[in-house]
């Protein structure tokens, strides 16, 4: 027997929840400068998704260090457009993505 969703009600195989949860997101990706002059992009705005997956996967696909608290994203460099376009790839609109430089 399979398990259902307690969001959507449909069965896990057919689970849609992460999908619009996807789409309904205000992604902001800016570049913060911290100790030592050092710049770190931060990617905002995530809810209800497993941020630490994204961030997983950005950090492998940018071969940079980083980590995922707070509900946010912060991997170390400057990644703002690189971020955008590995966003779009793993589904995210791209019309959701917002980047802020200096």
């Amino acid at each position: 027997m399979t398990s259902v969703c307690t969001t959507c009600g449909l069965p896990q195989e057919l689970c849609v929840c992460e999908q619009i949860a996807k789409e309904s997101q205000q992604i902001v990706v800016k570049l913060v400068k911290k100790k030592f002059g050092k710049n770190y992009t931060v990617i905002e705005g995530l809810q209800d998704i497993n941020i630490k997956e994204i961030a997983k996967n950005l950090k492998n696909k940018l071969a940079c260090g980083g980590t995922a608290k707070g509900g946010y994203i912060e991997l170390q460099g400057n990644h703002l457009f690189k971020v955008q376009e590995y966003l779009v790839q793993m589904g995210f609109p791209a019309e959701t993505i917002q980047i802020k430089e200096r």
